[in-house]
């Protein structure tokens, strides 16, 4: 089956069974960034961005992306200016990435701080619910998605209270 989608900005057309999963066919093309953790979508680890969302790529077939935009943690890295307000949170929290969930709390912390409001703890705790950080409490990883939040409203020239 033939599935034109684009990927890390390039057009593309995947050759491949439609039941394979997302996560195969990144890792087949060396995009290492996607790690095989869980394998049920919970833990993170392999999380892209699937039309600017992030999903785990490890339960999406690629039958289903047809027109689709998927982006890698090593993309975001080089061409989203928010990645680098993430990483002014991270370090500010303490945050040491470790290499293996970084997808998971990148593109988590992604998706809350897109909000133009602040956002409370508990819907934090909620999106980061699902991720499985050896390597960062997540008392710790809350703290290091406000100051990410703070840090992109100042890029922003808007206040920390989000006007």
């Amino acid at each position: 089956m033939q599935i034109p989608f684009t990927i890390n900005g390039a057009k593309d057309i995947i050759k491949a069974p439609p039941n394979e999963k997302l996560l195969t066919l990144l890792r087949r093309r060396r995009l290492t960034s996607v790690k095989l953790g869980c394998t049920k979508g919970f833990c993170g680890n392999c999380m892209v961005l699937l039309n600017g969302r992030p999903v785990p790529s490890c339960i999406i077939p690629v039958g289903l992306l047809r027109d689709c935009e998927i982006e890698t943690l090593e993309y975001f890295i080089k061409n989203n200016p928010v990645y680098n307000d993430i990483m002014s949170g991270f370090q500010k929290a303490g945050i040491h990435l470790c290499g293996y969930c970084d997808a998971g709390k990148i593109f988590s912390t992604y998706e809350i701080i897109s909000s133009e409001t602040k956002p409370e703890r508990e819907y934090i705790y909620e999106v980061i619910k699902h991720l499985n950080p050896c390597c960062t409490d997540r008392d710790t990883l809350a703290n290091g998605i406000e100051f990410a939040w703070a840090a992109k409203k100042k890029r922003e020239g808007k206040k920390a209270d989000g006007k």
